[in-house]
């Protein structure tokens, strides 16, 4: 294939032959090398138009998953598990969402790592004792100086 063609013919057959030279070696789409790649049904990816058409269909779902999460951020709903819900859409046909869901994984993981560090865990722990310290001295001077009155009346009957 000449990478300078701009002959659409080619990039098929060039498909279809690493297709082809795949299954001879008795390996499926995601089995090859770093498991990139689309996991469309291999009668789907065999017809360039249906594919298209799945792949449209799945960034649709996707986008409506995703958009759906951003809109439970603000609001009551678990958003960030509903967008990453949306990204592993993407990440069954999409290349760059199986690529950015790798980066959150190894981030995540490198997180939860550090977060497990006897070292971090101690100076977490410092500095919690120290914030509640100081939000009880804040709120033990405001009852001193102003006394436990509720912002409202309530009248005995």
């Amino acid at each position: 294939m000449n990478t300078g063609s701009d002959e659409p013919g080619e990039v098929i057959v060039a498909a279809d032959k690493a297709r082809a030279d795949r299954q001879e070696a008795g390996q499926t789409g995601h089995e090859t090398g770093d498991g990139l790649g689309s996991r469309a049904p291999e009668f789907i990816k065999a017809r360039r138009l249906l594919h298209l058409s799945w792949q449209v269909g799945v960034f649709a779902v996707g986008l409506t998953v995703v958009g759906a999460g951003v809109v439970m951020l603000p609001l009551p709903g678990p958003g960030w598990v509903v967008i990453f819900g949306g990204m592993a859409i993407w990440a069954t046909e999409f290349v760059w969402a199986q690529l950015v869901l790798r980066w959150t994984k190894r981030k995540v993981t490198e997180a939860a790592q550090r977060a497990l560090d006897p070292k971090v865990r101690r100076r977490n722990i410092t500095l919690t004792v120290i914030g509640l310290a100081i939000v009880a001295v804040l709120v033990g001077i405001y009852v001193w100086k102003f006394g436990l009155v509720m912002p409202w009346k309530i009248k005995n009957q």
